[in-house]
């Protein structure tokens, strides 16, 4: 009987596929839903987004968006800004402090390597940092008589300092001899000669040779006319130098291949035996 039935029921059921495979009732249990790192499909391993990892993202991505520096075209002027010659600046404000608080003796030429042992005043060679800058800043109660030498300065500070019966030159000094100059006492205790200082290169060397901009370089007899002709521009009377009694000091210039008052390239300077060893061959 119980053969007959079943045999009737296949007759009228339809032929199993996987269309109409079902487990029996009750026969899996339902899962509980996850929590944390497995709590449903946007907290997987695999659909993390870039913000819920915990690494950082690099710079300028902005989850799937177009970035900052995409959206935005560049600026054909700011080409080669990472090449240029820099040259911090230093005012006459700054200076005629420093020397009111006698972190420079102004009885002394003055040059890069004064502004750096101030411990005020940082150069470096590596960040294309080529000298000081002298602006203009404070001109109007700066008063003090120095002979200094600054690598970029305006007119207005030139005139300034020759007002006040000062000198100025503007140097130019490559990064190697820089190295030297910005720390002179790590330079010595090297036990290395004194390096030569190389000329300007070509789109500088127009610069120090303008007798208006007081280059080093420049012809000296056209200096002192630019002197005479700043003098009339600004309305001073131009002191006479060779009357001062500081005229020594306050004419006193490196050579161009100098880096060092008083030390010539090529020499090598012991700080423990305190002596200066000089070259033979010239």
């Amino acid at each position: 009987m119980n053969v007959d039935k079943a045999l009737n029921m296949l007759r009228t059921l339809p032929r199993v596929s996987l269309a109409n495979i079902r487990d029996n009732p009750n026969a899996k249990k339902k899962s509980k839903r996850g929590r944390a790192q497995h709590g449903g499909d946007k907290h997987g391993a695999g659909n993390k987004g870039s913000g819920q990892r915990q690494n950082y993202m690099r710079l300028g991505y902005e989850t799937g968006n177009t970035p900052f520096y995409l959206r935005f075209s560049y600026e054909p002027y700011y080409r080669g800004h990472h090449l240029r010659r820099q040259y911090p600046p230093v005012s006459l404000l700054e200076l005629q402090r420093l020397i009111d608080m006698s972190r420079i003796d102004p009885s002394q030429p003055i040059d890069l390597t004064t502004f750096c042992t101030t411990g005020l005043y940082d150069i470096r060679p590596a960040s294309r940092h080529f000298g000081v800058q002298l602006t203009d800043e404070g001109a109007d109660i700066f008063q003090a008589k120095v002979n200094i030498e600054v690598q970029h300065a305006s007119e207005l500070v030139i005139a300034t300092i020759e007002k006040c019966g000062g000198t100025i030159t503007t140097a130019y000094y490559d990064p190697f001899s820089l190295v030297a100059l910005v720390n002179p006492q790590k330079w010595f205790e090297k036990g290395v000669p004194i390096p030569e200082r190389a000329i300007p290169p070509q789109d500088a060397a127009a610069y120090y040779l303008e007798a208006r901009n007081r280059g080093y370089i420049a012809d000296p007899e056209q200096i002192s006319q630019e002197r005479v002709v700043l003098a009339q521009k600004y309305g001073y009377d131009l002191p006479k130098i060779e009357e001062d009694p500081d005229a020594e000091m306050l004419l006193m210039r490196k050579d161009p291949r100098q880096v060092f008052y008083g030390l010539h390239p090529g020499w090598v300077i012991s700080l423990k035996d305190r002596a200066i060893i000089k070259r033979k061959d010239q």
